[in-house]
């Protein structure tokens, strides 16, 4: 995908150095824009393997509007454990678990899923409940009922309960747009982790492009990403420049079988054809 090498050139051409809240220091520019047309293929990096089985099960895990860690423990998913981690090894109950002996807890023990591995009101609950209001489920109908609607938006941004998250929303708010029967979307993400959350974004947002274009019977069209802060954080920056050493490859097809009801995807309704990487490259996330 040449549009994310060229971001990633951009941060590093045009970014000043800055300090930031994990203190591992950054490499920052503000606005910039990617566009993906799903017609060319999914938008699945090639230069570094990317870990879709964890893309997906987030994905049906906001779509579920569920906030708690099992779900994503059950199913392997590692992307959101060090937060209610750190936030554990804070609290009364903590008796030096490791990670792994943290994870494996919250997957076999419901109690304790309950009281220390839910994330607080984070994508899924304002996607599905904000303040009681279904936006999802309301989007999708306005998409069937007025497709020329432009209030066709879904916000994760609920200012109020930001400080019971476990992470503020950093991809917050999204819009579609329906034109010659084709359904695209547009997402703002006020904060975006170049090297390890981005390649997620992209391919999360287009699946979710994907699954409601199925549930609305339009066809998937192009992928909007509007990013506010663009960063690289300064312990990625070797991978940065191995990953842009690397020539893109041809995209991977995605095929998702059809649902009338969003809530009826899961795991196995995806298949990945012709997905043909060079190897993982590893960093670690900030936290």
């Amino acid at each position: 995908m040449k549009q994310y090498q060229d971001f990633l050139k951009h941060i590093l051409k045009e970014g000043s150095d800055k300090p930031d809240r994990t203190n591992t220091g950054i490499t920052s520019t503000f606005g910039y824009q990617m566009r993906f047309n799903l017609n060319q293929g999914f938008p699945l990096l090639t230069t570094k393997k990317v870990h879709l089985k964890s893309i997906i099960h987030e994905l049906l895990w906001f779509v579920r509007g569920d906030t708690n860690l099992k779900y994503l423990a059950d199913n392997k998913v590692r992307i959101w454990n060090e937060w209610p981690y750190k936030k554990f090894t804070q609290s009364e109950d903590y008796n030096n678990e490791t990670m792994k002996e943290y994870v494996e807890l919250v997957r076999t023990d419901e109690a304790f899923a309950k009281k220390h591995g839910d994330l607080g009101p984070v994508y899924g609950k304002q996607w599905r409940d904000f303040s009681g209001y279904d936006q999802l489920a309301n989007v999708i109908s306005e998409i069937k009922k007025n497709p020329n609607s432009r209030r066709l938006i879904v916000s994760a941004w609920n200012p109020p309960q930001l400080k019971d998250m476990a992470l503020p929303p950093c991809h917050l708010l999204f819009q579609f747009y329906v034109k010659d029967n084709k359904l695209s979307l547009q997402l703002y993400q006020r904060s975006a982790d170049a090297f390890l959350g981005v390649p997620f974004n992209i391919a999360s947002y287009s699946l979710l492009l994907m699954m409601v274009a199925e549930v609305c019977h339009l066809e998937p069209y192009e992928f909007v990403h509007t990013i506010g802060d663009a960063h690289i954080y300064s312990n990625h920056l070797e991978q940065v420049n191995l990953q842009l050493s690397r020539e893109p490859r041809k995209l991977p097809i995605m095929k998702i079988k059809h649902h009338d009801n969003i809530e009826d995807y899961v795991y196995e309704d995806f298949e990945l054809v012709d997905y043909n990487p060079y190897p993982l490259i590893k960093g670690k996330v900030a936290v």
